[in-house]
């Protein structure tokens, strides 16, 4: 199911270019960059009501899994996108899990086969031709939700503002759409946990990581609308890397879970294995998904994140800029210094044929984006494996 919310009288690329424009100009920008970042502080244990984006997909099977055995989550709904795999596999890949973790009870909405402006890229070469790594499941008998994910996304959010956090862990296109079908909707967005990003190279171009690179467009429009964003990047999960004994812990426990994401999880080792990765596969979602569980598996430090679109050989890289950081990083007690945060982020420079100068995103540094860059591999995988296999 294709996601249509815009104007007849606009084409997709015209509608999607001038509404990146506009947000990146507008209000939600404004407020994003005259308010410092306030990541929202979770008290007790929960249930935190969230909206899962995603598009199984291997570590996104079992990150759904992993969220629908995790008592601190009131999943609202699961939208699903085209991006690991199509959207034709994607969405019944969904519906699989919620049928084996016994969920059906959360609604699973079709959302965009295509990204905003560019033709779909897929990763086969590392989830398998039908998305599982090539486990096999029966056919799902529970069927998707009418609405369109994007359309579900608004009425979600409409229905508890303030109060639903989008864990996203595929392309970022279903939110993109519902935030240029409604310019409210930002603000009534608790906050956003991302697998997407990396400050330190990518995956599927040295530039990039996969889930910004599919839909860049996408993703700059969600760093610029002033929902508060952590982005859970390649930076800490490459250093999630399943093994053999993780599965034989996944084998060992006694229900469907348990056995399904053994299964899966054999299979995209011996996919892994047979195309001669040296490691992997990593556990990518899992880990935004158990970050926003235990926030203390990972260490976090803000930046002001943006991502590249006209790049040639870069698009969809995303760009952390911090006055605290490299070359620019001052002495303790230091890091708050005027000058430091003062600091404006610009553009590229100009050129010699063209009269503009180089633009200037920001006057000031002010952060938009929490960015995990460590994290305690052995409490996640206590986490995950713990939770799948019903240890607890």
């Amino acid at each position: 199911m294709d996601l249509d919310l815009r104007p007849s009288s606009m084409t997709r690329r015209q509608f999607v270019t001038s509404s990146a424009a506009v947000l990146a100009l507008s209000s939600f920008t404004a407020r994003a960059a005259d308010a410092p970042l306030h990541q929202p502080q979770r008290a007790g244990s929960g249930p935190f009501r969230v909206i899962i984006d995603t598009d199984p997909g291997v570590d996104d099977a079992l990150a759904l899994l992993l969220a629908m055995r995790s008592p601190e989550l009131k999943i609202e709904a699961i939208t699903a996108v085209a991006g690991n795999v199509p959207l034709d596999l994607t969405l019944p890949n969904a519906l699989r899990m919620v049928e084996i973790a016994g969920r059906t009870d959360i609604p699973v909405a079709a959302g965009a086969r295509a990204p905003l402006v560019r033709r779909l890229v897929t990763a086969a070469y590392a989830h398998g031709e039908n998305g599982l790594g090539g486990a096999v499941f029966p056919e799902p008998k529970t069927k998707p939700v009418a609405e369109p994910a994007a359309v579900l996304i608004r009425q979600i959010i409409g229905k508890f503002p303030g109060e639903v956090t989008l864990l996203t862990i595929g392309p970022l296109t279903n939110i993109a759409t519902a935030l240029n079908a409604d310019p409210e909707l930002a603000g009534m967005v608790r906050s956003l946990v991302m697998m997407g990003g990396s400050l330190s190279g990518g995956n599927i171009t040295p530039a990039a990581e996969f889930n910004v690179y599919v839909d860049p467009e996408a993703a700059r429009i969600v760093f610029q609308s002033g929902i508060p964003v952590t982005m859970v990047g390649l930076d800490v999960t490459r250093k999630t890397s399943l093994t053999e004994d993780h599965v034989r812990q996944l084998q060992a426990g006694q229900n469907p879970v348990s056995q399904a994401a053994a299964t899966i999880a054999r299979n995209a080792i011996e996919h892994n294995r047979e195309r001669g990765f040296a490691v992997g596969p990593n556990m990518h979602d899992s880990l935004a998904v158990a970050g926003f569980i235990d926030p203390s598996l990972l260490q976090m430090k803000e930046y002001y994140v943006d991502v590249e679109t006209a790049g040639e050989l870069t698009a969809g890289e995303t760009l952390g800029y911090s006055p605290n950081a490299g070359d620019l990083r001052r002495r303790p007690g230091m890091e708050k210094d005027a000058t430091a945060l003062n600091m404006a982020i610009r553009g590229s420079a100009p050129t010699l044929a063209g009269t503009r100068t180089s633009p200037v995103l920001r006057d000031k540094f002010v952060p938009n984006a929490n960015v995990a860059m460590d994290v305690d591999s052995a409490r996640f995988f206590n986490l995950l494996i713990g939770r799948l296999s019903g240890k607890y």
